[in-house]
């Protein structure tokens, strides 16, 4: 079913979920009319998850407090294996929180047990023509509870720059790191503020009301997202004894695409492992994305004069040089910087720098061509921070 419009049958098709049988057969009782069809009932999420797959109805009236699997895991369960099926939540007064986790799961509505039974049966037909029902005694303290989630995401960033003190023994690389944590957290953060002021004035239509909600969870999920990536680049100035090679064949072992390169003798230099995994991830990653599907991207580990060096290489057809100046600033594109026409996230090759250099390394592009991009990751006493690395370029075609 399309969003936005109704099942081409006529006839909603519901399946009723909730652990209280009496509670659910009342639902099913009120539900049946001449434009609702309850298919099924389940007493479960995992009993929901298997219904779904058999009886493929077009919402699904979630109890939000079960046993064993709750809606909120089940309904982001079967929001991934059904993205278009549509999820009204049944919640109590007392649950504002679990609302709140279950519109990011991916309900489209919610309503209280309490509701008359014409409130039940509009959200489910709100659902199933791609709309949303949110029940006005719980909406407020939703919409309170995400900013207090923001203001304490705000509180974060804060103490994120106050860390700065801790690293200043690292020098000038690890204060650029966290300056970037800052600036690049606060955007996201005041954006996802004046989204939930924007609520909590009122004043919206149901269209307008589903546009917010539904930004309000992508901007969420984006900053959560980032959030983790920030943490790994900031634990770089932890270090410990690591085998270069290891990190490059955990890496590696994760795509069939990839092919490892290593001498027989471990490559050891003190790194934070985490941070080490992520600069390789984000370096595979963007020649992954990159390279023709039926090319082998390869990770190539040496030990040149002590110093442990690992290049990432791909078949692509190369960065265009006007790009090159640009492609370690956050928050680039790669389909304009790049000749290739893969959208890339842009923010992953400025982490994977930032990491590099905490622990005295550096990520730099050492070689581009119509046959191929090299990244050179200098794992420790690689370039310096400040210095210019002019990369070999092969002419574009």
């Amino acid at each position: 079913m399309t969003a936005g419009t109704l099942p081409l049958s006529g006839r909603v098709r519901v399946l009723v979920v909730d652990d209280n049988d009496g509670f659910r057969g009342s639902l099913a009782a009120l539900l049946g009319g001449e434009d609702i069809e309850v298919v099924g009932e389940a007493s479960s999420g995992i009993e929901a998850i298997e219904l779904v797959n058999e009886l493929a109805p077009d919402v699904v009236l979630m109890d939000v407090r079960m046993p064993q699997m709750d809606g909120i895991e089940t309904t982001r369960r079967l929001k991934a294996l059904h993205p278009s099926l549509e999820v009204v939540a049944l919640t109590g007064l007392e649950e504002e929180r679990a609302v709140r986790e279950m519109l990011v799961a991916g309900a489209s509505g919610y309503v209280l047990k309490d509701s008359e039974g014409d409130e039940i049966i509009h959200a489910v037909r709100r659902a199933a023509s791609g709309g949303a029902l949110l029940s006005p005694d719980v909406t407020p303290t939703v919409i309170e509870q995400l900013l207090e989630a923001l203001e304490r995401e705000r509180r974060r960033t804060r103490q994120l720059e106050i860390a700065q003190e801790a690293l200043l023994e690292r020098g000038a690389r690890r204060q650029q790191l966290i300056g970037r944590v800052g600036h690049e957290l606060r955007t996201p953060v005041t954006v996802i503020l004046g989204l939930a002021q924007t609520l909590r004035r009122g004043g919206l239509d149901d269209q307008q009301l589903d546009e917010v909600l539904d930004t309000l969870v992508l901007r969420t999920e984006g900053l959560a997202r980032l959030v983790r990536r920030f943490e790994a680049a900031i634990e770089a100035g932890l270090t410990e004894w690591a085998n270069v090679t290891e990190l490059a064949k955990e890496v590696g072992g994760r795509d069939p695409r990839i092919r490892v390169e290593a001498p027989l003798a471990p490559v050891m230099t003190a790194l934070n492992r985490t941070a080490g995994i992520r600069i390789l991830e984000e370096l595979v990653e963007n020649a992954l994305a990159f390279s023709p599907e039926t090319s082998q991207v390869v990770i190539r580990v040496s030990n040149d004069d002590g110093i442990p060096q690992v290049r990432v290489i791909d078949r692509g057809h190369g960065i265009e040089p006007d790009a090159i100046p640009r492609i370690f600033e956050p928050l680039e594109q790669a389909q304009e910087l790049h000749t290739r026409t893969h959208p890339g996230i842009g923010l992953g090759l400025s982490l994977a720098r930032l990491s590099a250099r905490a622990m005295d390394g550096d990520v730099t592009l050492e070689s581009t061509g119509h046959e191929g991009t090299t990244f050179l990751w200098s794992v420790a006493g690689g370039p310096s921070a400040d210095a210019q690395v002019t990369p070999r370029i092969a002419a574009l075609r």
